[in-house]
């Protein structure tokens, strides 16, 4: 069973850090592009950041730029996401997602049918 599963979310204060995890079981992340996307109460699902299958390219939305970094280690089957200088603006369920090489072109949810269940990620003081 194809699984994905994400960890380290939580609640930190605005300026903060936190590492969000993506780990596979089931199947083997190499051969994916893999994307974190992030919906928050009332809005729509939205791309935060995508990286193709070798983890040599990497996209990001204007919102993030400069404070999130996506990486992966194909080795351990898992994919990253460092978000630094947290804003309370960033306080969602953060979802990873995998998928085809369009998913890390157009970075859009739907461009996957693999997710995880989500970690919560509040920013607040």
């Amino acid at each position: 069973q194809l699984q994905l599963v994400e960890s380290g979310g939580g609640l930190v204060q605005p300026g903060g850090s936190l590492r969000l995890s993506c780990a596979a079981s089931g199947f083997t992340l190499n051969y994916y592009a893999i994307g974190w996307f992030r919906q928050a109460p009332g809005k729509e699902r939205e791309g935060v950041s995508c990286i193709n299958s070798r983890g040599d390219s990497t996209n990001y939305a204007d919102s993030v730029k400069g404070r999130f970094t996506i990486s992966r280690d194909n080795a351990k089957n898992t994919v990253y996401l460092q978000m630094n200088s947290l804003k309370p603006d960033d306080t969602a369920i953060y979802y990873c997602a995998a998928g085809p090489p369009i998913l890390f072109r157009l970075c859009v949810p739907q461009e996957s049918n693999n997710w995880g269940q989500g970690t919560q990620v509040t920013v607040s003081s």
